[in-house]
């Protein structure tokens, strides 16, 4: 991407790209919508977001990593922690969302809406 005194940035950045599901290319490479990344003056780096449903489904696969298993085989307790979780990082604005979580959470659209409206006091 850049120079060799650049690396210790782009060690640093690495972890929030990867946790964001978004891809690093050399600063030459990006598009309109890349975010490129500066350090000493120097552009290094460029970052290109995900789109946000292939967000979700990182983020969602990463849920699965931290836990250990599939999210499907959470009891009730935790998958309505991950719903809780999810709802803070926006996952049900997404077109969809509701339908990709319940699929990873073996759950129905219902179940989720129902963890939805217990979070609210509903």
């Amino acid at each position: 991407m850049s120079g060799a005194g650049d690396e210790p940035f782009i060690t640093a950045v690495k972890p929030l790209v990867d946790a964001m599901g978004g891809e690093m290319l050399p600063p030459d490479e990006a598009g309109p919508d890349d975010v490129v990344l500066s350090w000493a003056g120097a552009e290094v780096v460029a970052v290109r977001l995900p789109q946000l449903a292939d967000s979700l489904d990182h983020i969602l696969a990463a849920m699965e990593r931290k836990q250990g298993r599939p999210l499907a085989d959470l009891d009730r307790k935790a998958k309505q922690e991950v719903v809780r979780m999810l709802e803070a990082r926006g996952a049900f604005s997404v077109r969809h969302g509701v339908e990709t979580v319940a699929s990873a959470l073996g759950v129905s659209r219902f179940t989720v809406y129902n963890y939805l409206n217990r979070e609210k006091g509903v």
